[in-house]
């Protein structure tokens, strides 16, 4: 008993702490998760905002994506130079790459012409190489409008027609042209080595290859992946870039973009 009595009136030795930390405490740690963060963003995935309504209706205003960077290969850190390279955009590709006439400036579109295409477009149909894209009526183009507010419809929801087109043998995709009317038109257009044509899916108001020329390779970032947050309006001033929660578009919501 007296045995017992020892061990329970006992105090434990209580070792102190070591004030010092280690390299992976403090500014390691923060050292550490800013360097794996950096090498995803490089590597692997970036998030982008879509600004604008050029690519509805695959992408609404306002919707946020991920961007794939390695799909098409790996580049040395801050230049334009190509480490190893898997392969090139296909058609039908939804790629964000960097403006060729202000390189500070980011685009998102879909590629309609590859190295070698000849590409025409007569304000409705698309041609590649002397083949018809297959293009019809969309068969939920009505469902489509309706997710696009009204304001960002130049004319109106009624004044647009939905159609499904398929420039990718695996897959088709949403495109939307303004009725009776004929914008920028291309005729045999010949798309030169390491370079892509590019076109929003609102054919009638984008900004792409047939004002401005071809995407360089070089300025090619990644493939558009998956929508992770839509909303429909974003917070004022600096901080345009934030959904407001309030208005979240909750379906979606890792819908993928092709």
């Amino acid at each position: 008993m007296d045995f017992l009595k020892k061990i329970f009136k006992s105090k434990p030795k209580v070792k102190k702490a070591d004030k010092r930390g280690t390299w992976n405490d403090g500014i390691g740690s923060l050292f550490l998760a800013a360097l794996l963060a950096l090498t995803i963003r490089w590597l692997l995935i970036e998030a982008y905002v879509i600004p604008s309504g050029s690519m509805l209706p695959t992408l609404l205003i306002h919707d946020h994506i991920f961007v794939n960077k390695l799909v098409y290969g790996v580049r040395f850190p801050f230049t334009e130079r190509w480490m190893v390279k898997f392969k090139n955009p296909e058609r039908g590709d939804v790629i964000v790459f960097k403006y060729p006439e202000d390189p500070s400036t980011f685009f998102i579109k879909r590629v309609v012409g590859v190295p070698g295409d000849k590409i025409s477009w007569d304000g409705n149909q698309l041609v590649v190489n002397g083949e018809k894209i297959k293009t019809e009526t969309h068969p939920e183009g009505e469902k489509l409008l309706n997710l696009i507010k009204e304001e960002e419809l130049r004319g109106g929801k009624e004044s647009f027609q939905v159609y499904q087109e398929q420039l990718n043998p695996s897959y088709s995709h949403p495109m939307m042209v303004q009725k009776d009317s004929i914008h920028a038109q291309v005729e045999n257009q010949e798309i030169p080595e390491d370079s892509l044509f590019v076109m929003g899916d609102n054919r009638d108001f984008s900004n792409d290859s047939r004002y401005w020329g071809y995407v360089p390779m070089q300025n090619l970032v990644g493939r558009a992946m998956f929508v992770w947050l839509s909303c429909d309006e974003t917070f004022p001033g600096v901080m345009s870039f934030l959904c407001n929660p309030l208005t979240t578009r909750v379906q979606r919501f890792f819908h993928n973009v092709k």
